[in-house]
């Protein structure tokens, strides 16, 4: 059966090259790549769906807000059974492990990752926990493009881009906005922007939205009209919101990374479990809007009713006071990324996005109430405007993408007349956070270790390129104890190369010998003796160190050495050479590919 199999794809390979060019079959795999990123939207939105209202809808609504407590641990215990027991292999975040995959992995995802959020994400938020859908749903998508294109053979550039195509299909089916979900994968994913990758990604986004819309009809997820006109005596409060969505961004990134080294001390999956799901409940029990992904909130600001965001809170807090009303809606800000890190942390599998959303829709809100109350400058704002830009700010800073910030809420509010303050928000919002946190959630750890594309042509080359095809091992090690004779013998009239590695019993690199230095003497027979290695063992301008070094690192130790040649190790012994000739030719070759 499985030759069988094997059989039909061949036959269909090989006709596909017969009457298929390379560029109409990618934009066709771009369409069925949206196509499906568009079902497991619905899959995911569904099944989160159905467990909300059976929890919320029966069992709160008809018994006991107490079960706000256990829910949480509930659900985050059966996906710790599932992961355990079912998947048997980490699901990570959504979008950072798509991210390494691209980097590191050749654009290859492994099977399992095209079912293992459709299995726990739903149960995750359905259950209470903190966390969005979209990054599951881009991870989801991004995993069977990723397949797909393995399967038809694609090349890394075709994978990463058909991986983009996944990105902007996922966000485009989400939010009802094709532009936005394009600018997404460019921003997000680092995407070059050509004639080339374009047309993939439009059809993606577009065959997304109609898979959307057939399943969904023309509901939105945040369907909003604006009422209130921009004005430029408007500027000096946007340029406020910036400044507070800045300082609100640094707090959630530095939150969500404390949260995170605080629960990676805990060595057992388990006890991070009970730990995290025993402090998410008590934090939904107190504060039951922050219960799931949190867009009825968003909706319900949006319309201007705070009250009823608030109404029936745990403390017993007068919901008609507005400075009463102000407070608690600063405590939604600051918990809400501390119930999203405890989802996480916990082993929950969600995404970030809907936390930043819902971040910024509260911290708007409240700020517009709070100028109006004080009179600020002397003028009223809009607080729906302020809701919404507060969305970009945050977008724009936690995220690191101010571009897919601006469109997003552009194309959700129907229209741009909010274009000028979503840009001031973005822009003063993202150049205050990138100032404090150089990578956003989504990439601080690959950041860190030097494992990120970027839109840095250069750097992004250098990051794509695999260490291990340009390692060299045909070089005769000598040892330190070797005489002369025996080098000549034994390494130099076997051997085409002119540098010899120098390494002790253990395998530990010592030093190197050139050709040019032992030339003077190998002709002296009577030497043949006397001279040993170590007395013509020099050490190596620099070293390369596999496990620790990357591709950028080696490139600068080159440029600063001036060699020709350099040493590698790995584990601490020797392993081989890395010439800058072969260095080069490879950096070359991916450069031509990489203007996908």
């Amino acid at each position: 059966m499985e030759a069988k199999k094997k059989n039909l794809l061949t036959r269909f390979l090989i006709w596909r090259a017969k009457h298929i060019s390379n560029k109409q079959f990618i934009y066709l795999l771009s369409m069925l790549i949206g196509f499906t990123s568009g079902v497991g939207a619905v899959i995911l939105k569904n099944a989160t769906h159905f467990f909300q209202h059976l929890l919320e809808g029966r069992l709160v609504q008809y018994y006991h807000q107490a079960f706000y407590f256990v829910f949480p641990l509930l659900g985050l215990g059966l996906v710790y059974l599932i992961i355990k027991y079912g998947i048997r292999q980490k699901v990570s975040h959504g979008i950072p492990s798509t991210l390494f995959a691209m980097a590191k992995r050749k654009g290859i995802m492994k099977r399992y990752q095209m079912f293992g959020s459709v299995l726990t994400a739903p149960i995750t938020v359905g259950f209470g926990g903190s966390v969005g859908l979209e990054g599951p749903t881009v991870a989801t998508g991004a995993a069977i493009s990723a397949n797909i294109a393995r399967l038809f053979h694609m090349n890394q550039s075709t994978r990463n881009l058909l991986i983009g195509c996944a990105a902007a299909g996922a966000m485009s089916s989400i939010f009802k906005a094709p532009i936005a979900a394009i600018i997404f994968a460019v921003e997000v994913f680092s995407l070059q922007l050509t004639m080339v990758s374009l047309l993939p990604l439009l059809l993606a986004s577009i065959t997304a939205i109609i898979t959307s819309y057939f399943f969904f009809g023309s509901d939105i997820l945040l369907p909003v009209k604006l009422a209130d006109a921009f004005s430029l005596s408007d500027v000096p409060y946007f340029l406020i919101l910036g400044i507070v969505a800045g300082a609100t961004s640094i707090y959630f990134t530095t939150v969500y990374e404390y949260v995170q080294k605080g629960f990676d001390r805990i060595p057992k999956p388990l006890h991070r479990m009970l730990v995290g799901g025993s402090l998410l409940g008590v934090l939904i029990y107190l504060i039951p809007p922050l219960y799931g992904e949190g867009f009825e909130v968003i909706n319900s600001l949006l319309k201007g009713d705070s009250a009823a965001v608030l109404k029936g809170n745990s403390f017993g807090l007068d919901a008609q006071n507005i400075w009463m009303v102000m407070g608690l809606l600063v405590g939604l800000v600051l918990f809400k990324i501390l119930a999203s890190a405890l989802t996480f942390g916990a082993g929950g599998v969600g995404g970030i996005f809907a936390p930043t959303l819902f971040m910024g829709a509260v911290m708007g809100h409240v700020l517009g109430k709070f100028m109006n109350q004080l009179n600020f400058f002397g003028g009223q704002v809009s607080v729906t405007q302020f809701t919404l830009v507060g969305m970009c700010g945050l977008m724009a800073g936690v995220l690191h993408a101010p571009l897919t910030a601006i469109f997003l809420i552009a194309e959700l509010t129907g229209g741009y007349e909010l274009f000028i303050p979503l840009m001031i928000t973005a822009a003063m919002s993202y150049t205050i956070t990138k100032y404090v946190h150089p990578h956003s959630v989504y990439t601080m750890e690959l950041g860190r270790r030097g494992e990120l594309i970027t839109h840095n042509k250069d750097q992004a080359v250098l990051t794509l390129m695999d260490i291990e095809s340009v390692i060299e091992t045909n070089f005769i090690a000598l040892s330190p104890g070797q005489d002369l004779g025996h080098m000549v013998q034994d390494a130099i009239v076997k051997s085409n190369r002119n540098i010899f590695p120098v390494v002790d019993p253990e395998g530990v690199l010592l030093g190197i010998v050139l050709l040019d230095d032992v030339r003077p003497v190998m002709f002296q027979r009577s030497l043949y003796h006397e001279i040993k290695v170590r007395d013509l063992m020099q050490n190596p301008p620099a070293i390369i160190d596999v496990d620790r070094d990357k591709m950028t690192e080696i490139m600068q130790k080159f440029q600063e050495s001036a060699a020709w040649n350099l040493p590698l190790v790995k584990d601490g012994k020797y392993h081989g050479f890395i010439s800058k000739s072969k260095l080069l030719t490879a950096y070359r070759r991916k450069l031509i590919h990489f203007n996908f």
